[in-house]
């Protein structure tokens, strides 16, 4: 068992204490420059939610710890899969498309539309998989571009399979699931009128494969090994065109999941009011979560909670709750450079340690006898 290490524990600590304190600082100049109340401000945003509030904070941070982890997948392989936001959109559509047409049973309805969703998130991932391993594409443009395909690919298809059976509406979704095949949530917050996603356990599910995949088995080690020195993991004979498309299919296969907390606890239906932008909210907590699954959980109820604090800042302090898009901007900014002065702190740390170890050996080491004349 590895013994705890408190240096080790303040650093990892330091970096996201350090955005949030930034964070404060800078939007609390904001207010101040635009002449906006900075007490009622806080005040409204760090009031301690109700219960139903927090029903609301623990479902955003379910949707958004998924989200986290697909990045995160592929940070760990030094790859920035940032197109999350096309692979849900694309997978969610069609386990909604399947799931409406009701022909399996309840929960199996549930499982089989889940099975579609990581694999249409992980095909549409292997997209730009293939293009970085055959043809050298960057990813990082691929998946941008991937990302724009599947918007208007999706909204095309929408329009080709929608329920017709509504009138007067000008919402666009597909058929409604059965009622068989709704969730319908967990009471486990006291006090709440509303229930947390039965698929948070999902969630929970996904964060502990994800620990323990990369984390205790060797393809994980291989897979952490190629992101860390590429030319290291070839010279111990890892395949890395592989690894790549395994890492990507992965991120794409979890980026699937993304929505069916939504789908199965909310809104029973893909449409055009379906949430859009969790994949760029899931790059941003992957960063301050520091790609741990502990860290990436408290950094998704972060940004939940200050999603869900902002609704009150128009009532309450006249201030508009696109406020807190500055908040959570800062604190990815600050983040990244407070990781990267940590980073250089630590390892100037280590060099000390490691000279007055070898000048603690120096000193002890018997004096050889010299040579004779």
């Amino acid at each position: 068992m590895t013994a705890l290490n408190p240096r080790r524990i303040v650093l990892t600590l330091a970096g996201p204490v350090l955005a949030l304190l930034v964070a404060f600082v800078v939007t609390s100049l904001v207010l101040v420059a635009v002449g906006d109340p900075v007490g009622d401000v806080w005040s409204t945003l760090l009031a301690k939610p109700l219960p139903r509030q927090m029903v609301n904070i623990v479902n955003a941070a379910s949707v958004f710890y998924l989200s986290a982890i697909a990045v995160a997948i592929g940070f760990r392989m030094n790859l920035f899969n940032i197109g999350v936001d096309g692979q849900y959109r694309v997978a969610v559509f069609a386990a909604a498309v399947f799931a409406g047409q009701a022909w399996l049973p309840g929960i199996l309805n549930v499982i089989v539309a889940i099975l579609i969703a990581i694999l249409c998130g992980g095909l549409w991932a292997g997209i730009a998989a293939w293009l970085k391993v055959k043809r050298g594409v960057s990813e990082v443009i691929s998946t941008i571009m991937l990302n724009a395909i599947a918007t208007g690919l999706v909204s095309w298809l929408l329009g080709k399979v929608r329920d017709t059976s509504g009138s007067g509406s000008n919402v666009t979704n597909t058929r409604e699931i059965p009622d068989s095949s709704k969730l319908e949530g967990l009471a486990l917050i006291p006090g709440a009128t509303n229930k947390v996603y039965t698929l948070i356990l999902l969630a929970a599910l996904v964060g502990f494969l994800y620990w323990f995949v990369l984390g205790k088995t060797r393809f994980g080690y291989d897979l952490r090994a190629t992101g860390m020195s590429e030319t290291a993991a070839v010279a111990s004979g890892v395949k890395v065109p592989r690894m790549v498309i395994s890492a990507m299919l992965l991120s794409g296969g979890v980026a699937g999941l993304v929505g069916m907390p939504l789908l199965f606890g909310q809104d029973f239906s893909y449409g055009t009011t379906f949430q859009a932008g969790l994949g760029f909210s899931g790059i941003a907590i992957a960063l301050l979560g520091r790609n741990n699954p502990i860290g990436i959980a408290f950094a998704a109820l972060l940004w939940a909670y200050l999603e869900q604090q902002s609704n009150g800042l128009q009532i309450k302090a006249d201030v508009s709750p696109e406020l807190v898009n500055i908040i959570q901007g800062v604190i990815l900014f600050a983040v990244v450079i407070a990781y990267e002065l940590i980073r250089r702190a630590d390892i100037r740390l280590e060099q000390a340690r490691v000279a007055r170890e070898l000048a603690a050996q120096r000193g002890h080491a018997p004096v050889e006898e010299g040579a004779k004349a």
